[in-house]
C-alpha cells in the first residue's frame, strides 16, 4: 500500500488547553478512515492540519509528491456572484462535464432540486452545504477529507453519499478521511477508525461497530474493578501464545471473547414492560388522527391521514424536506388544527417537544445550570432506579464544574442535552423529538439512547440519522405524496421506494430519486397498490411462508453478524482468509436480500 500523507509528533495548543500532543498518523492508498471523539477533543483540528489548512504548533505533515487532496470544511466558502453550476463544475466546458459520469452522478445525487442558474448568494444554509459537497466530489482527488458531510442531507442523500464514496475509487486506490456523528454512515464507508481523545489519536480496525467492541474491551481492561480477572486472562493469553495451536485458534478465541463481553448485558428494551407502564400512565387512548388533512390555501400538505398512536409506541417519521413532517408533529402536539378530519386526544396526555431551535432555554439563558435544575424535580426514576438531577446530568456527559456555567455559555450539544433533561424532569408521557442529533457527538448520542431505552412513554422521532431511528424506534412511517405510509421494512423499504422511482427515468447515472419522483412513487404505492383477494387456503399458506421467511431472515442475519465479528477480529495480514470471509458475507447478504424481498411481497399480499 503506497503512502500518501503522514504527520509526525503533532502538537496543537490553544490558550486554555492542549488539544493534540505527540500525534503521529499516516494515510495510504486504499485507506477508508472514520474519525470519532467527543466534541472539542480536536477532530476538526486534526483534519485541517492534515489538509494543510492549519499549521501545528509543533511537528510536521508530509505529503507524497503529486498527491492531490480535497477537503469539505465546516465553513462553506462558496464565494459570491457565481451560479450553482459554475461553482460545482468550475471552468470546465459544458461538453466536458456533461460527458463525465461522475459529475452527472453528483449533480443528480446532491443538487437535483436546485436550478443550476441560481446564485449561491440566494441559497439556504442547507443548500450551500450540498453545493459545497457537490463541488468537491465532482473533481478527482487522491485523498478526500470530509468534516461532517451528512449535515443537511436526508436519509436518501446519506445513503447515496455512502454508495458514491464506496465506488469512487477502485479497491486499494484513493484515501478517505471522514468526521461525522452519523454512525450508520461511519459503518458503511469506514474500514478503520481513529478515536481522538485525551490529546492522542488511537487507531482501531474496522468501522463503527467494530470500534465499539474494541473500545469496550479496552475500557474494561483499564478498569480497576476488573484487575484480578484481567491478570488471570493475561496468564491465559500467555499460555495460549506459547504454542503453534494458538495461531489456528485465534479467530475462534476472539469471537468467544467478544461474546463474553456482551453476555451479561441486558436487552435494549423490554417493550412489553414499557408498554404496560405507558398504559398505566396514559390510559388506552393517546392521540388518534382520524382522516386528517392539512392545507395552506390551495396547497395540500397532508391528506387522508389515519393514525392511532398507542401507549408506549416508538415511531420514527421519514420523508424528504418539505414532505410535511413538521406539520404532522404540530398536529400531534396540538399547536395546529387540521383542515379536514379531527384529532382525538386522551385526557391524561402530556406532550413535550425537543425542537431544533432550543427555544425553551432562552428564558433561562443567564442562569447557571445548577439553578435551572434546582427549579425542577429533586429526583427522577428511570429503569427502576431513582436518580438525582445531578446524577442525570453526569449520565448525559456533564461535569460537576459545568453545573456553575451559565446556560448561554454552553455549547450547542450541551444545550440540547440540558433541554432534554429539563423535558424529562417535567415527566411528559408523549415525547416528540425533532432532529435530536444536531450538535451531538457519538458518545452523547449513545448516552441519550440509553436513557430513552428505559423511558416509559410514547416516542415520536423525526430524524435523518438512520442509526438513531433504528436504535430508539420500533416502527417507521413515511410521508409520501401527502399520505402517511407504514414501512414494515423500515428505512430499507423507504430507500427501495426511492430507487424504484428513479429506475423508470432511464438515467443510468441518477444516484437517487429527486424530490418529485420519490413523492410520486410513495403516493402511487400507497394509493394504487392492487388489493389481493386470497382464498382461505391461500391465505394460510401465505401466512406460513411469511413466518418461515421471518425465521430465515433472523437466521441469515445472525450468520452475517457472526461473520462481521470474525472480520473485525481477523488478522489483516491474512489476505486469503479475509477474502474468503468477505465472499461468505456477500453470499449470505445476497440470500438475505432475496428472502427480505419475498417477505415484503407476502406482507403486501396479506395486508
Amino acid at each position: 500500500m503506497a503512502h500518501l500523507l503522514g504527520a509526525e509528533q503533532l502538537r496543537v495548543e490553544y490558550p486554555t488547553r492542549v488539544v493534540l500532543e505527540g500525534v503521529t498518523v499516516g494515510i495510504g492508498d486504499g485507506d477508508r478512515i472514520g474519525v470519532v471523539g467527543r466534541n472539542g477533543d480536536g477532530k476538526s483540528t486534526l483534519l485541517r492540519i492534515l489538509a494543510g489548512l492549519q499549521e501545528p504548533d509543533d511537528g510536521r505533515v508530509t505529503r507524497r509528491r503529486g498527491v492531490t487532496l480535497g477537503m469539505l470544511d465546516q465553513t462553506d466558502d462558496l464565494g459570491t456572484g457565481r451560479t450553482v453550476i459554475d461553482t460545482v463544475v468550475g471552468d470546465r466546458d459544458e461538453h466536458e462535464w456533461a460527458g463525465d459520469a461522475n459529475v452527472r452522478d453528483v449533480l443528480a445525487g446532491l443538487i437535483a432540486d436546485i436550478p443550476g442558474s441560481t446564485l449561491v448568494d440566494d441559497l439556504s444554509g442547507g443548500q450551500r452545504r450540498r453545493v459545497a459537497l457537490a463541488a468537491l466530489l465532482s473533481h478527482e482527488w487522491d485523498i478526500v477529507v470530509l468534516d461532517e458531510p451528512t449535515n443537511h442531507l436526508d436519509i436518501g442523500g446519506v445513503a447515496w453519499l455512502a454508495e458514491h464514496l464506496k465506488r469512487r475509487w477502485p479497491r486499494g486506490q484513493g484515501a478517505l478521511l471522514v468526521v461525522t456523528h452519523d454512525r450508520w454512515f461511519l459503518d458503511e464507508i469506514s474500514e478503520d477508525t481513529w478515536e481522538v481523545h485525551d490529546r492522542i489519536v488511537e487507531p482501531f480496525e474496522g468501522g463503527y461497530a467494530a470500534y465499539v467492541l474494541q473500545r469496550m474491551e479496552r475500557d474494561r481492561q483499564a478498569s480497576t474493578m476488573e484487575a484480578k480477572r484481567q491478570n488471570l486472562m493475561k496468564k491465559e493469553l500467555a499460555w495460549l501464545r506459547r504454542g503453534a495451536p494458538a495461531r489456528t485458534a485465534k479467530p475462534k478465541f476472539r469471537i468467544e471473547a467478544a461474546n463474553a463481553l456482551i453476555a451479561d448485558v441486558p436487552p435494549l428494551r423490554n417493550t412489553v414492560e414499557l408498554a404496560q407502564m405507558a398504559t398505566s400512565r396514559l390510559g388506552k387512548d393517546v392521540i388518534d388522527l382520524l382522516d386528517v388533512g392539512v392545507s395552506y390555501g390551495d396547497t395540500e400538505i397532508l391528506r387522508d391521514v389515519e393514525w392511532r398512536i398507542a401507549p408506549g409506541e416508538r415511531t420514527g417519521i421519514l420523508g424528504i424536506n418539505g414532505a410535511g413532517k413538521s406539520t404532522l408533529l404540530k398536529l400531534i402536539d396540538g399547536s395546529l388544527k387540521p383542515t379536514t378530519g379531527r384529532v382525538k386526544r386522551g385526557k391524561t396526555v402530556v406532550v413535550a417537544t425537543l425542537d431544533q431551535q432550543l427555544g425553551d432555554l432562552s428564558a433561562v439563558a443567564h442562569q447557571r445550570v445548577s439553578a435551572v435544575i434546582a427549579e425542577k424535580r429533586t429526583t427522577y426514576v428511570t429503569g427502576g432506579k431513582e436518580l438525582t438531577p445531578g446524577q442525570l446530568l453526569e449520565r448525559m456527559g456533564f461535569t460537576s464544574a459545568q453545573l456553575s456555567t451559565p446556560v448561554k455559555d454552553l455549547s450547542g450539544g450541551q444545550k440540547r442535552r440540558l433541554q432534554l433533561l429539563l423535558i424529562l424532569l417535567d415527566e411528559p408521557n408523549v415525547l416528540i423529538m425533532d432532529e435530536p442529533t444536531n450538535d451531538m457527538d457519538t458518545d452523547m448520542l449513545a448516552a441519550i439512547e440509553d436513557l430513552l431505552d428505559s423511558w416509559p412513554g410514547t416516542l415520536v422521532v423525526v430524524s435523518h440519522d438512520r442509526y438513531l431511528l433504528e436504535r430508539v424506534t420500533d416502527n417507521q412511517y413515511a410521508i409520501l405524496n401527502g399520505r402517511l405510509r407504514h414501512l414494515p421494512g423500515g428505512v430499507d423499504e423507504y430507500l427501495r421506494i426511492a430507487a424504484s422511482a428513479a429506475a423508470p427515468t432511464g438515467s443510468q447515472d441518477a444516484g437517487r430519486a429527486t424530490v418529485a419522483s420519490v413523492t410520486e412513487a410513495g403516493g402511487a404505492s400507497a394509493t394504487t397498490a392492487p388489493v389481493s383477494r386470497l382464498s382461505g387456503a391461500e391465505k394460510r399458506n401465505a401466512e406460513k411462508e411469511l413466518a418461515a421467511a421471518e425465521r430465515k431472515i433472523a437466521k441469515l442475519q445472525g450468520q452475517v453478524d457472526a461473520l462481521h465479528v470474525q472480520l473485525a477480529e481477523h488478522d489483516p495480514a491474512d489476505y486469503a482468509g479475509m477474502g474468503a470471509l468477505h465472499e461468505q458475507v456477500r453470499g449470505l447478504e445476497s440470500q438475505l436480500a432475496t428472502v427480505e424481498t419475498r417477505w415484503l411481497e407476502l406482507g403486501e399480499l396479506l395486508a
